[in-house]
């Protein structure tokens, strides 16, 4: 079979297999919707809330963003799961203990203010749809190469899959989807990595083959290699880092404070019963994180090593090859690849000065390294699968942390007190269904590519959520007038950056040379 149909058989049987743990997970109270009942097991919690945490970013992007940047792209691997760490251990056993089912009802009562809830509510609707945008975007840019639909296509497929166990199943239906997705996630990004490992360097875990020699024979270390190939092309080398020690630790504690300020993460750690559960389930989704983030500096240098070698490849003679590799042809189809043939021989050449000829999305790495290493159809269809199941888990518990604080915090705490529990479910599934329409929006004119959007999230919470929460648990002198002004303040002056420096809606292959 081909690629294309073993990726309708692979994603088809994960898409039956999320849909058929929706129907049986379907919720009937706020409790089971916002919370999953709080009786998830800690093992089946960490594993859904590994997921939750490892969205489009870590799955497609980190990976690409390490194989662009080299030594200087391990600080996304150091930040975030070093912010997933503060957040286990510093916050989440104390938020479980508060017992509240969302963090603007955690803020809000902490501070007894209903306007520290509101400027609370606003926080997490900014982060969760910055943050949701990047995953739509992912799930737009698999569909796009492997069921050969455009980006926007895609994206509405993709929504259409969440729309139907988010909003039938909450929390609980999620949290199982989850487990699942979690199962594919991993399994798709090891496989290929093994088999990659095996091929270039005769190793089978990835983690060792990353730091050994080639399998070719000639003793040469896989690292060296890649120096030398990006030192020849007008690269900085691959193991040298260009920024400085200040800059590494600024930007390792911003990226740390901003997932242990993620919404959507902490949510997972009100779905335990008891405060141990919260530590155990912790440490459980800190071990599953661990599998994919040990590996993604090895897929990194096993992608650029052959993207540059089949790019740049010659032929006997020693000539660049006249026909382009079949990835780039089949990648080109989705405007993610593109090449100006700027001295008309006719040859694509890849390099970090004027010679350059290529624009490559960083975004396709994770991607496109099985049709790079010419692995089977199957890997190739599986690593689809991976992504959309990565994007869309994360996708599913932001849009509750939408859905939940329009319908708890702001309509039940707030704007109508006496609705219902019917009533207030109700609400929760037509804000999650309308979250689900402006995330597809945001989906198909994102702010970038997937990793900087993301980023852009982090900072949103960074700068809002973090301080509010750590000074709310451990400083009793911390009132409802500073809590409000920190959030205002640093969500502002985070939106403010982002708009004059960055820009907005640009275009996501800009700068990915």
């Amino acid at each position: 079979m081909d690629v294309q149909t073993w990726t309708y058989l692979i994603v088809g049987l994960s898409f039956a297999l999320y849909i058929g743990i929706a129907l049986w997970a379907r919720v009937g109270s706020t409790r089971d919707f916002y919370v999953a009942g709080g009786g998830v097991h800690p093992i089946t919690n960490g594993m859904a809330t590994a997921a939750d945490w490892m969205s489009a970013a870590s799955f497609i992007s980190m990976a690409g963003i390490i194989a662009f940047a080299g030594y200087d792209g391990s600080v996304y691997l150091m930040g975030w799961t070093g912010g997933y760490v503060l957040l286990a251990l510093l916050l989440a056993p104390y938020l479980r203990k508060f017992g509240k089912f969302t963090v603007p009802d955690f803020v809000g009562d902490r501070y007894y203010s209903d306007t520290a809830r509101l400027v609370a509510v606003i926080c997490a609707l900014f982060i969760s749809f910055t943050y949701v945008a990047g995953q739509m975007r992912g799930v737009g840019i698999v569909f796009s190469r492997f069921l050969e639909v455009d980006i926007n296509t895609g994206v509405i497929i993709g929504m259409a899959i969440v729309f139907f166990y988010a909003v039938l199943g909450g929390m609980k239906g999620i949290t199982y989807t989850q487990v699942a997705q979690y199962c594919v996630l991993i399994f798709a990004y090891m496989v290929p990595a093994i088999f990659i490992s095996l091929l270039v360097t005769g190793h089978v875990l990835p983690q060792t083959g990353f730091g050994g020699t080639l399998a070719d024979g000639s003793g040469t270390f896989l690292l060296d290699k890649l120096d030398g190939l990006t030192t020849e092309l007008g690269f900085t080398p691959y193991t040298e880092g260009s920024k400085s020690t200040l800059d590494v630790f600024a930007i390792a504690c911003a990226l740390m404070v901003g997932t242990a300020g993620l919404p959507h993460v902490i949510v997972r750690f009100f779905t335990v019963p008891k405060v141990r559960d919260a530590r155990r389930s912790a440490g459980w989704a800190l071990l599953f994180i661990a599998i994919l983030y040990t590996t993604a500096p090895a897929v990194a240098t096993f992608a650029r090593v052959n993207m540059i070698e089949t790019i740049n490849g010659t032929d006997g003679a020693g000539a660049l090859y006249s026909e382009a590799p079949e990835w780039v042809t089949n990648w080109e189809k989705t405007g993610l690849i593109k090449w100006e043939d700027k001295n008309g021989d006719g040859r694509m050449f890849y390099a970090g000065d004027a010679r350059n000829e290529m624009t490559i999305d960083k975004d396709i790495m994770v991607l496109a390294n099985p049709e790079i290493a010419k692995l089977p159809a199957w890997v190739i269809a599986l690593v689809a699968a991976g992504g959309l199941a990565a994007a869309l888990s994360t996708a599913a518990g932001l849009l509750l942390v939408i859905s939940s604080a329009i319908s708890h915090d702001l309509l039940k705490k707030v704007v109508m007190p006496n609705i219902s529990e019917k009533q207030e479910l109700l609400f929760a599934r037509i804000a999650a269904a309308a979250a689900i329409g402006v995330a597809g929006w945001l989906g198909i004119n994102p702010p970038g590519f997937v990793a900087e959007v993301v980023a852009f999230a982090f900072g949103l919470a960074a700068a809002s959520f973090f301080p509010a929460i750590l000074l709310g648990i451990f400083d009793k002198r911390t009132n409802m007038q500073g809590a409000v002004s920190g959030m205002l303040v640093g969500l502002l002056f985070t939106i403010g950056y982002i708009l004059y420096f960055k820009g907005v809606f640009i275009t996501p292959m800009a700068e990915n040379k």
